[in-house]
């Protein structure tokens, strides 16, 4: 499988800081260890040989603080080399370490008896030159072991800050890229709306302006109310929100009602909605222009009209939705793909908003059957929030 480039930006980071902190003189942490190591490197040594000896003169314990520091000075040269070769392999590593220890003990253990010689005034102690030098091996061994360990500690602590602030900047990046699609979801879900509101106000326009023709001015103004009322929703709704079924249905009716005024008993209404689902959520004039679909291929090109089939179920979690009309001769030496190709502009239309909507959620289908063209619509269902 390979790997994200998120994933890889945070390796190389990592690697990165690995490399430019071997490179860094001896942080605070390094220097309180290093400072406390050798403090009780002399502590142990006046302790176990000056005290036990009956050393107490000054010189002694002079020899104790200053023999101390030579090995402080000698133990940065050792921390000095081991980062240089900190990259090389682990066998290199390993043998140029033990040489570069047994080297400066060497020398430590030369100073260091050389000063206690010259401190004390002691002259007979190199017959114990192997024990000084043991001592010497084994305090450095142990500051090796302290040196690699505080290393290994602070390149962790980096190395698991960097992957919180790389985790960090993802998360941020993620968010910028969600609200970036929310924003494109909402804007485009404006455009699909918009191109609603002027399609619609046309027709509906259009039938006031028959009416008025035919010099049916009630009709004309019982048209004009309607459309009002059915505009006032319009505006109090935003563009990218969602509605009851209820809702949706009483604005539908309201569009019905002005067509209706129009093509009088040719126009047939048949509602079914569940109880249950009348408190769903769907997206506002979702049903709008299926219908208006209808009116104008089916129920105006029949002499004797059709009816409008509108069915609202619930099943389990999904909210079926079924529209289809009927025309006596409507449908006559038309099949299934000519009657989308008619029909695709409104249904692009609805198939982009429950794109946007409900990605991978939703299902919309089409088919012409029995003198009726069916459109299947299914969606999650999820009940309104009821006012507190």
């Amino acid at each position: 499988m390979r790997r994200s480039k998120a994933m890889q930006r945070v390796e190389q980071n990592v690697a990165l800081l690995i490399k430019q902190t071997l490179g860094q003189a001896p942080e605070k942490m390094f220097w309180y260890c290093q400072v406390g190591f050798w403090v009780f490197i002399g502590l142990v040594s006046y302790g176990t040989l000056n005290i036990w000896f009956e050393q107490y003169q000054f010189s002694y314990f002079l020899h104790v603080i200053l023999q101390s520091g030579i090995g402080l000075a000698l133990s940065i040269f050792l921390q000095k080399s081991f980062i240089a070769i900190w990259y090389q392999t682990n066998e290199f590593r390993l043998w140029v370490g033990l040489a570069l220890i047994f080297a400066i003990s060497f020398a430590w253990t030369i100073a260091r008896m050389l000063l206690f010689r010259a401190l004390t005034g002691e002259q007979d102690i190199w017959w114990n030159f192997g024990g000084w030098y043991f001592s010497g091996i084994f305090i450095y061994l142990c500051w090796t072991a302290m040196f690699h360990g505080l290393m290994y500690y602070q390149l962790l602590q980096r190395e698991h800050q960097i992957l919180l602030d790389s985790q960090h900047k993802i998360q941020e990046e993620y968010v910028k890229r969600v609200e970036a699609q929310a924003i494109a979801r909402d804007a485009q879900l404006k455009m699909l709306r918009y191109q609603l509101s002027p399609h619609f106000l046309s027709n509906a326009l259009n039938s006031v302006n028959a009416l008025i023709e035919m010099k049916q001015g009630e009709l004309a103004q019982q048209s004009v109310v309607k459309l009002s009322k059915f505009l006032r929703y319009l505006l109090d709704h935003d563009p990218e929100s969602r509605v009851t079924v209820q809702q949706e249905i009483n604005a539908l009716m309201l569009y019905l009602d002005i067509e209706k005024i129009r093509f009088g008993d040719r126009l047939s209404i048949d509602l079914r909605v569940d109880q249950d689902a009348e408190e769903g959520l769907i997206p506002s004039l979702l049903l709008q222009p299926i219908i208006e679909n209808s009116m104008k291929h089916a129920i105006s090109k029949s002499e004797d009209g059709g009816t409008i089939y509108v069915t609202v179920r619930l099943l389990g979690s999904q909210l079926k939705i079924e529209l289809c009309d009927t025309g006596k001769d409507s449908y006559e030496g038309v099949d299934s793909t000519q009657e989308k190709q008619n029909r695709s502009i409104g249904m692009e239309n609805i198939a982009s908003r429950l794109d946007a909507l409900y990605p991978k959620q939703h299902k919309l289908s089409f088919e012409l059957t029995e003198g009726r063209f069916k459109t299947h619509i299914t969606i999650p269902f999820e009940r309104a929030a009821l006012d507190a």
